[in-house]
């Protein structure tokens, strides 16, 4: 029961979080309000069911406020918002004591204060109550209360837009702690918070003195991975349609296995064989398809966690940001989705960050005030686009080779050498930042190079578009699942290899007479590009059995090249197997071939950064 209510209730608050970005920028919007209050009035009955009292005191408060703004008796502004948000974080960290099979602390007393407050009419006192306090003070004068990296921190965003009277700077948020708070995953979700950055300073974390009794005992307890997975009843017909199909076959061929063993081996024996075996087929990619759909889930999912994030740090900076979400019903394989939080939540901060410009100087280069960065997902074939986009200040290229300069990442050769392209990757370095001192935000060098590892991880691409002074576009390309691998089956001697689709651009013939020698290594000129021609028996470290009659190009990262094979078999669909207990290098996996052979799927980035470039020596 109490899975079953976090489960709801989990997806019933991410759904009143967005929904309350839309009420600030739609205060009027009556239908969007009742929207909200009965979303939280329902996670309210569910707490006071399970007899949690400490979130039906903190909801309560909540909800009286939802309903003196239903009533017009109340105005909305950024301060009431503020709170209720705050509000809304301290019960997904209750519902996160709850997952790890502790029991929810009180409510923080400054934001109960601060909620009070409001229903009192004192709106401009809530906004003092949720002041910033020093972590000393915190920790030895607060009573024990929620987990201690979410909720106390919240109130800060509010704070650090509003003008100062004292002309001091105000103090900067722990906003490490704060998109822990708003961004995990919902409370079956993993222990790992995919919010969390990786780059996290130790001293960030309470001390186990500092740390309430409750939650760390809590902490102890390990949340498992869900495993669970909504489908539609419909795809499960479907597959049980299939199913009956695929029995028919089986029988039919059992008849026809009988007739053959008995001696009938005529020309209608065998043509009914090929019909059946055909129609089995059919049967199998249909059932194979299916099945894989039944994996598929809504990008939106994940999508619906961001704009709440993107406010309240735009906020926070002083900035005014709308995130715009398109594509949201795209839908991917549902273990991907759950490893992209790492590299959006990082693409989506640095593009309020360091993307778009402050107010003032968006109207003194003629944007208007409010910026817009968009999140979209599309379908394109058997992959899926991710794109982040802002209309903000860009990239300058000579800046990024100036910066990774000065950090000692590349030296005054290789910057000369980089186009705008490879410059734009700098990004993705360890350790590089265009910050010269680090904030709790940025500046650290670590969050592009977890979304350049994390898509890669995936089997996918990180691609980068900017101009200056008009935005930045960065696009992620994913397959659509991961348990079926699109592969090309090339041959080297009797053995047969399998590489990644993806990584392939085309297979063109490769005469000796086209070939030329360049500091030792071949190299080919294919339509004006110069690419190093590299031999898959060299990759290996095998003897070439025969003269490579094919050359395939290919893209790992940014390095394109040609590999040259004896000989290719064509496209397929493998399901990829596991090496049991090894690991060797430039082997991603195994997977069966028609035949019953063993057909091994090579990972080419280690195979090049392990082989030296060779002489391609062709055999006349």
């Amino acid at each position: 029961m109490l899975q079953d209510f976090l489960t709801e209730a989990g997806e019933l608050l991410s759904d009143v979080d967005n929904k309350l970005v839309d009420l600030e920028k739609r205060p009027k919007d009556g239908g969007l309000l009742n929207d909200i209050f009965r979303g939280f009035h329902t996670i309210k009955g569910g707490a006071g069911f399970l007899n949690l009292t400490p979130m039906v005191d903190l909801c309560h408060l909540t909800e009286n406020i939802f309903d003196l703004l239903r009533r017009n008796e109340l105005v909305l502004n950024a301060n009431i918002m503020d709170a209720i948000l705050a509000a809304t974080a301290a019960v997904r960290v209750m519902f996160d004591d709850l997952a790890r099979g502790g029991q929810p602390q009180a409510g923080d007393a400054a934001l109960l204060a601060s909620l009070r407050a409001i229903l009192s009419g004192d709106a401009h006192a809530a906004a003092k109550s949720e002041k910033p306090k020093e972590p000393a003070a915190k920790a030895s004068a607060e009573p024990p209360a929620k987990a201690p990296t979410a909720a106390k921190p919240e109130p800060q965003p509010a704070q650090a837009a509003q003008p100062t009277n004292s002309g001091g700077k105000a103090a900067e948020p722990d906003w490490e702690a704060f998109y822990n708070a708003i961004t995990q995953a919902p409370p079956q979700a993993p222990a790992r918070d995919p919010a969390r950055p990786q780059g996290r300073r130790a001293s960030d974390d309470p001390t186990p003195d500092e740390a309430p009794q409750g939650r760390r005992a809590a902490d102890k307890v390990a949340v498992p991975r869900d495993s669970t997975i909504r489908i539609d009843t419909t795809r499960l017909d479907q597959v049980l349609t299939l199913s009956g199909e695929l029995g028919l076959a089986k029988n039919r061929l059992s008849c026809l296995r009988r007739d053959i063993v008995g001696g009938r081996t005529d020309a209608d024996v065998l043509r009914s064989l090929d019909e059946a075996v055909n129609q089995l087929d059919l049967v199998v990619a249909d059932l194979q398809r299916a099945v894989m759909k039944t994996r598929m889930q809504p990008i939106g999912r994940l999508f619906q966690k961001y704009p709440r994030m993107a406010r309240d740090l735009a906020r926070g900076l002083g900035k005014d940001v709308e995130l715009v979400l398109e594509g949201e019903e795209t839908e991917l394989d549902r273990a991907m989705i759950d490893d992209l939080a790492d590299p959006l939540i990082h693409l989506v901060r640095n593009a309020v960050d360091h993307g778009v410009e402050m107010p003032q100087d968006r109207v003194a280069a003629g944007k208007p005030e409010r910026s817009v960065v968009r999140l979209m997902a599309r379908q394109e074939g058997d992959h899926v686009l991710i794109e982040i986009r802002d209309d903000g200040r860009g990239i300058n290229p000579e800046t990024l080779r100036r910066k990774a300069f000065e950090k000692g990442l590349i030296d005054a050769d290789a910057a000369n050498r980089l186009d705008t392209t490879q410059s734009l990757h700098l990004v993705f370095l360890p350790g590089f930042s265009t910050k010269d001192q680090a904030s709790s935000v940025s500046g650290r060098g670590v969050g592009m190079d977890v979304v350049k590892t994390g898509v890669e991880k995936l089997n996918g691409r990180v691609e980068i578009e900017s101009e200056v002074g008009v935005g930045t576009t960065f696009r992620i390309s994913l397959p659509l699942t991961l348990a079926i691998l699109p592969v090309l089956v090339v041959r080297h001697g009797p053995q047969s290899f399998a590489v990644p689709l993806a990584t392939v651009h085309e297979i063109i013939p490769l005469p000796m007479s086209a070939l030329q020698h360049v500091g030792g290594c071949a190299t080919i000129v294919v339509r004006g590009q110069v690419l190093s021609v590299r031999t898959l028996g060299s990759l290996l470290g095998w003897s070439s059995p025969g003269a490579p009659a094919y050359g395939i190009l290919m893209q790992c990262r940014h390095t394109c090249f040609v590999l040259a094979v004896e000989d290719y078999v064509g496209r397929e669909d493998v399901v990829i197997k596991p090496l049991a207990d090894i690991k060797p290098t430039g082997v991603a996996g195994a997977t069966l071939a028609g035949d019953g052979s063993v057909v091994l799927i090579l990972d080419l980035e280690p195979l090049l950064a392990a082989a030296a470039p060779e002489p391609l020596k062709l055999q006349t």
